[in-house]
């Protein structure tokens, strides 16, 4: 990590940090939750030594970038915004993109709003999803999986901050990161996400307790305010996302998903994504499935990279 250079630019009226490495076209990689820049320490090397100027931020509200109390700060606009304004302050008209968790919902609406600033996008494990007509994301939610369900959960301002303060840092991240449950989380009836998730007994060989503490000193100095607000922000989206009804993403794009990530054997997306609706909204497509979980960017770190480079090395996307 010594050779990764930090700083920290102004962006969309926020103060934004990014690690970067590298020279060639330009990589940005964008985060999800609860994570950091640091989620993506193997792409950033290797995307380096192959001839690219890798860029990972910590995205709005996160680690060492600046962190709005305001939900309504969270909208997909502010967080497209500060991209935008970080290729600008970079001076780069164009970048490859990769997304994982939040960070796909994010590399989504990138595309969606702005297509002409990405070459080629990769996204990890959340598929694009067409906005629902009749109901907002958490109306939705709450009236399927109910009040048990983390999102749910997560929308009363102070809630989860406040059962999540009953741990130390390291111990949230370890009950988020490393779920390996077939369930939703959603938690029974009176108890809270955070109480209910289990913390696992070791570690995954794809992270060290050294590299997890780094980051949890990170939370322990911003909190989880800012990360809990971009689910705080989903029906606000849904409200200002209304003009873009049924509109496709252009870019081409490669998705990859872990084929154990709860997320992929929930909500009917794993016959989305292999049906055909999904290649109908994003008809310039490539799905590759990998045996794997949730941060399948650094659990499968080898294969997901090596899927990114072939795709962003492909010469008909020049």
């Amino acid at each position: 990590m010594s050779d990764i250079k930090h700083q920290r630019l102004q962006t969309n009226g926020i103060w934004m940090h990014i690690a970067e490495k590298g020279q060639g076209p330009l990589v940005l990689l964008i985060h999800g939750f609860p994570e950091l820049w640091s989620s993506w320490i193997y792409q950033i090397n290797y995307l380096a030594e192959h001839g690219y100027h890798v860029v990972a931020p910590d995205m709005r509200g996160y680690g060492d970038s600046d962190c709005p109390l305001d939900p309504a700060s969270y909208t997909a606009f502010h967080l497209v915004g500060d991209l935008i304004g970080l290729l600008d302050q970079l001076g780069e008209e164009t970048a490859f993109v990769v997304g994982h968790d939040w960070g796909a919902t994010i590399a989504w609406f990138l595309c969606l709003f702005r297509p002409d600033r990405v070459k080629a996008l990769v996204n990890l494990g959340v598929p694009y999803q067409p906005r629902s007509i009749e109901f907002k994301p958490t109306e939705f939610l709450f009236k399927i999986f109910g009040e048990g369900f983390y999102v749910s959960q997560f929308q009363e301002l102070g809630r989860a901050e406040k059962s999540f303060s009953t741990y130390d840092c390291l111990t949230v991240l370890k009950k988020f990161l490393f779920v390996n449950s077939p369930e939703l989380l959603a938690a029974p009836p009176g108890v809270e996400i955070i109480d209910f998730l289990e913390t696992p007994s070791c570690l995954p060989p794809w992270i060290t307790e050294e590299e997890l503490q780094l980051c949890a000193n990170k939370f322990q100095k911003s909190g989880f305010t800012g990360a809990l607000n971009y689910y705080r922000a989903m029906d606000l989206n849904w409200e200002l996302l209304g003009p873009w009804q049924r509109a496709k993403i252009t870019v081409p794009t490669k998705f990859i998903v872990g084929d154990k990530d709860v997320g992929f054997r929930s909500f009917g997306t794993k016959d989305y994504v292999e049906g055909e609706q999904f290649k109908t909204l994003v008809p310039n497509l490539k799905v590759v499935i990998v045996d794997g979980h949730h941060y399948i960017q650094q659990e499968k770190a080898e294969q997901v990279t090596n899927e990114i480079l072939s795709f962003f090395n492909d010469k008909s996307l020049a």
